[in-house]
């Protein structure tokens, strides 16, 4: 599955979590790998331990700020073949509808949804030029709702759709998919401010058909795939990777 020599990617929210293990794999696989990502200490811990990826700071709800990283990316490797669009934010505006203030929501739609628009807009020439592919991260949460996650379901469920508008507009040169994952246990690829090894209980991972709780990797194999020249009759879709749990009826007893 290696690509062609040369092959660049671009990733946003690379410094932490899917978006650095999505990283790592691409590094792994031969791509050469930008990240972009607004926490510069995470970022600056990613420079340092992903060999050769070029990390740049951007707020992917800022269009100028959008403009900026994906010139510095295509000037780097002279050329853009994917992007990832995995930059998001979950607790920006969580609580009661009442209480759910306009900033919180736009807050949310636009990093979630906007950056995404935002980023497939900029890199298009680029992408056009090597007939390359895009593929966004979106979440269970476009299917399945907890209480009090109005807005970051809104997004994710409009990345969804925007992935299959836009693979109807870009097609045939561009292609694009989405990834839904589920519960992924992303603690351990966290800056280290954050990070945390404490152990998921047996019930944590008896919830997934699988046995298990996802790990970033299990994502970012999907997304490795979904850029690959074998994927090239996959367009339009979205892939949810969550061990089984949607699928699975569970009761409170």
């Amino acid at each position: 599955m290696n690509p062609p020599p040369n092959k660049a990617a671009l990733v946003t929210g690379g410094a932490q979590g899917i978006g650095r293990a999505t990283a790592a794999r691409l590094l792994a696989d031969g791509w050469r790998v930008a990240i972009v990502d607004v926490d510069a200490e995470a970022l600056a811990e990613a420079r340092a331990t992903l060999d050769g990826v070029q990390a740049l700071t951007c707020d992917v709800s800022d269009e100028a700020a959008v403009v900026r990283a994906v010139e510095d990316a295509a000037t780097a490797f002279g050329r853009l073949d994917a992007l990832v669009n995995n930059a998001g934010i979950t607790g920006a505006a969580s609580g009661p509808l009442e209480e759910l203030t306009l900033a919180e929501w736009n807050r949310s739609i636009g990093t979630n949804l906007t950056g995404v628009f935002l980023m497939a807009k900029h890199c298009l020439r680029y992408l056009r030029a090597t007939r390359g592919a895009i593929v966004n991260v979106a979440s269970t949460r476009a299917l399945q709702s907890e209480p009090n996650t109005e807005a970051y379901g809104a997004a994710k469920g409009g990345v969804v759709a925007l992935t299959h508008a836009l693979a109807v507009s870009l097609g045939p040169a561009v292609r694009v998919n989405c990834v839904s994952p589920g519960w992924i246990d992303a603690r351990r690829w966290r800056k280290k401010s954050r990070r945390d090894t404490t152990p998921l209980s047996a019930e944590d991972h008896a919830q997934h058909p699988v046995g298990r709780v996802g790990q970033p990797e299990d994502v970012a194999a999907m997304i490795a795939w979904l850029l690959a020249d074998e994927a090239g009759f996959v367009t339009g879709q979205n892939f949810v990777i969550d061990g089984g749990m949607t699928r699975k009826m569970i009761y409170v007893e």
